[in-house]
């Protein structure tokens, strides 16, 4: 059983967790600052979506609270779990998503979350998600390394298996089959997390919350200067193609936010304010360019 204090609980962490990860994100930019917007859903709850564009560093990233609730849950969270049909439903998270202006500053994204599913007589179903993940233009092992040394850090505590299962979540999850490639270097993804009850699966999720800052804004601090030309800049462009790719055929949290009538403009926030596509464009393997296809299969960074 979840009581009405420990949801309580879990928004409040999410409220300051948004605060906490765009004071930060403000602080590495240097010069843009967030900008909210507040919003009301008319089946259930709102949320605040704020975001930053034209910043030093930041070309726009958006970081978004929401908390929405309703009688009937959406058709994407029913597909794979039929016995929340008929189920009123609460669902609550951060997600956000830095776009860069230099290509050589990685795209990231995270994510937390929390639902519970109730009817009368029942038992509530919840459970929490989450993760976050690197989509690098153009890659560097050492980036790779200290992301991944992260998130390892992260869930060492919460069982020995825990890093490898949730990166190898991340990887498939993040797959663009009809690219054959993933979307980016991977990272944890977690979801239906409940089996060690709630105290711990919530401390597991505030650990990856907290954590995205320490395994981004090192990266983004590193790379944020650096020179680059209008080539590196038009392949940023094109590598982002495929960020828009995913996120509009495969997300699941896209998909539910449009299903349940959700604040369209907070949900697509997470799209790059550019984007480009050439047809059938292949770089050269030894490019620049092409090297970043080495880096977009699942890969042991913590032991090659």
């Amino acid at each position: 059983m979840v009581s009405q204090q420990q949801i309580d609980e879990v928004k409040a962490f999410l409220l300051k967790l948004q605060d906490d990860i765009c004071q930060t994100l403000e602080l590495a930019d240097g010069k843009g600052s967030f900008h909210q917007d507040e919003w009301v859903r008319e089946e259930g709850g709102g949320g605040r979506s704020r975001v930053l564009t034209k910043g030093a560093a930041i070309e726009q990233g958006g970081v978004n609270f929401s908390h929405v609730y309703g009688d009937k849950m959406p058709a994407s969270a029913t597909a794979s779990r039929p016995e929340l049909a008929g189920r009123r439903f609460q669902a609550m998270g951060v997600s956000l998503v830095i776009h860069p202006h230099n290509p050589y500053a990685p795209t990231s994204h995270a994510n937390v979350r929390f639902f519970i599913a109730e009817k009368e007589g029942a038992e509530p179903i919840w459970w929490f998600g989450g993760g976050f993940d690197l989509t690098p233009s153009f890659a560097f092992k050492e980036d790779c390394i200290h992301w991944h040394k992260v998130a390892k850090a992260i869930c060492d505590p919460y069982g020995q298996d825990v890093y490898a299962n949730y990166k190898k979540w991340c990887d498939d999850y993040f797959y663009l089959k009809h690219r054959n490639e993933t979307r980016g270097i991977g990272g944890l993804f977690f979801d239906d997390l409940n089996e060690e009850g709630f105290e711990t699966s919530f401390a597991f999720m505030q650990d990856v919350g907290n954590g995205f800052l320490d395994a981004y804004v090192p990266i983004l601090e590193n790379r944020k200067n650096t020179s680059y030309t209008q080539k590196e800049r038009d392949f940023q462009l094109y590598r982002r193609g495929r960020y828009v790719e995913f996120n509009l055929v495969y997300d699941r949290g896209t998909l539910f936010g449009l299903q349940t009538g959700g604040r369209t403009e907070s949900i697509l926030m997470s799209m790059p304010p550019l984007a480009r596509w050439e047809y059938n464009y292949q770089p050269s393997p030894d490019s620049p360019e092409g090297k970043i296809q080495a880096f977009l299969k699942p890969r042991d960074y913590l032991n090659e």
